[in-house]
């Protein structure tokens, strides 16, 4: 008879553990506590647009291949993928843009125009990237963070400088124009933590970047989660939605015994949790808790968001399906994050505006436009606050870009703090988990197995490898494999 195993949660690790757990010969349920699968890939719809709410960029696409070709299929069996050129534009003033392309020999142009030697310099930081790139798929992000010995071997003894040294040093050292250190920086953000807080050896980012590309999933990351969840459904994995898990049971013998889902109780064989770790562990009697509030507190989070689904009435001019904005002090919007957590004075934002790649996301005419602006987490949130900081980047935007924006906004969503909390029940609001600093790194991350309860797992980006799509997809990889090998 077949073991059940039950999730809680629906992102892309529990989805991905839930593949590999059915593959294994569990049968597995998942339990979601919103309506819509998918965790913070759900995608909002309203008037004909369509809104990734959360993750809106795809890197790193052979992790994606990895994942698909372990059940004999491939990312294409469910999606269709584009690969967008340019890759982005960075604005840093009026009329003052620099378009990284989808073709390295022109990006390396590209920065030999705005620096002399600038492209040599490129050439050899991405021979090393490339590099830690194979030594990180090899050696580090597919093991499970059990041992400091998983980080031993050959090739990782060598990288041994890069964990001392930071991505903020080594941008300095090879480019004296700010522009360029700013896009070489700008990577490492996707793993939660400042460039001068992050080990150069995560230079890996920049080749997921600039030498594998950005690319778009046709009808945006949904569709990924959709064949996801397609794959598993195909091999026999039950999917609940509206399932809020309200309490974890356990018996005398020190193993999960049942859930409280909608006051009904829940036999439970096996366990792995991909929601929130820390309100996981809430929800088991204290005794049973292996991280105490004091520890989360302690820990390093990634940012929160501001964040803005707009639909416009018209087509925008002089932006590209994802533009960054890095017009005002980088450091001094880092401070608000990670020293002085506090609203920015000037933030940074990104926009993305899918419609300009795929017409099937707004209606004919029309843009689906993306705004956020990474936030500490934790802070005071409130619809004023919101609103100010709307009307502030849109000014920006319409100032740097030479175009009305604000006259064509036929609706717009806000999403914050708060909401992260009450959604995802996410720890202070954290919109991408614990940042991947040198001391939250592999075996130094809350563990994927509990130490106190012999049926208990986790999954997802507060463990490891870390935060991003392509790692939740591993982690669902590296609990699966666990719990197999412990079953």
């Amino acid at each position: 008879m077949k073991k059940n195993v039950s999730v809680i949660g629906s992102g892309f690790a529990s989805i991905s553990a839930a593949c590999y757990l059915a593959k294994a010969g569990y049968q597995v349920n998942v339990f979601e506590k919103n309506a819509q699968l998918g965790g913070r890939a759900r995608q909002f719809v309203h008037q004909g647009f369509k809104f990734d709410m959360g993750p809106t960029w795809y890197w790193m696409p052979d992790v994606f291949e990895r994942f698909f070709g372990d059940f004999g299929k491939k990312p294409s069996d469910y999606y269709h993928l584009e690969r967008l050129g340019p890759a982005y534009r960075v604005y840093f003033g009026k009329d003052d843009f620099i378009d990284i392309s989808d073709d390295l020999n022109e990006i390396k142009e590209t920065f030999e125009k705005i620096e002399p030697n600038a492209a040599k310099a490129l050439t050899n930081f991405l021979r090393k990237a490339e590099r830690n790139y194979e030594v990180a798929i090899k050696d580090l992000v597919y093991k499970p963070g059990l041992s400091p010995f998983e980080l031993v071997s050959k090739d990782t003894i060598l990288e041994v400088p890069q964990f001392i040294s930071t991505i903020h040093d080594v941008a300095k050292r090879m480019f004296k124009n700010q522009r360029l250190r700013q896009i070489i920086e700008f990577p490492v953000l996707f793993l939660g933590a400042k460039p001068s807080m992050t080990p150069s050896f995560y230079s890996f980012m920049n080749f997921a970047d600039l030498g594998l590309g950005t690319w778009y999933p046709s009808g945006g990351m949904k569709s990924v989660v959709d064949g996801m969840i397609r794959l598993a459904e195909e091999m026999g994995v039950v999917f609940h939605t509206g399932e809020a898990v309200s309490k974890i049971n356990t018996g005398n013998d020190r193993r999960v015994s049942s859930l409280m889902i909608n006051d009904v109780e829940h036999p439970v064989d096996l366990l792995v949790s991909g929601a929130d770790y820390a309100h996981t562990e809430s929800l088991l009697d204290p005794q049973y808790r292996v991280y105490s509030d004091a520890y989360w507190n302690k820990k390093v989070m990634a940012p929160s968001s501001l964040l803005f689904y707009v639909g416009l009435d018209k087509k925008v001019e002089h932006l590209l399906h994802h533009t960054l904005f890095f017009d005002v002090s980088f450091d001094e919007h880092a401070k608000a994050i990670y020293d002085d957590p506090k609203w920015p004075e000037n933030p940074l934002f990104y926009a993305s505006f899918p419609s300009i790649t795929d017409s099937t996301v707004a209606p004919a005419g029309k843009e689906a436009a993306i705004f956020l602006i990474p936030l500490a987490p934790d802070l005071e949130d409130s619809e004023a606050l919101r609103t100010r900081y709307f009307d502030m980047i849109i000014k920006r935007l319409e100032d740097l870009t030479g175009q009305d924006i604000k006259s064509s906004i036929l609706f717009k969503e806000s999403y914050c703090v708060q909401d992260f909390k009450d959604d995802y029940n996410s720890f202070k609001g954290n919109a991408y988990g614990m940042a991947n600093t040198l001391m939250q790194t592999a075996f130094l991350r809350p563990k994927l197995k509990s130490k106190k309860i012999k049926n208990l797992y986790f999954t997802g980006q507060l463990t490891v490898p870390g935060p991003g799509v392509p790692p939740s997809l591993i982690s669902g990889k590296l609990v699966s494999d666990l719990l197999t090998k412990d079953n």
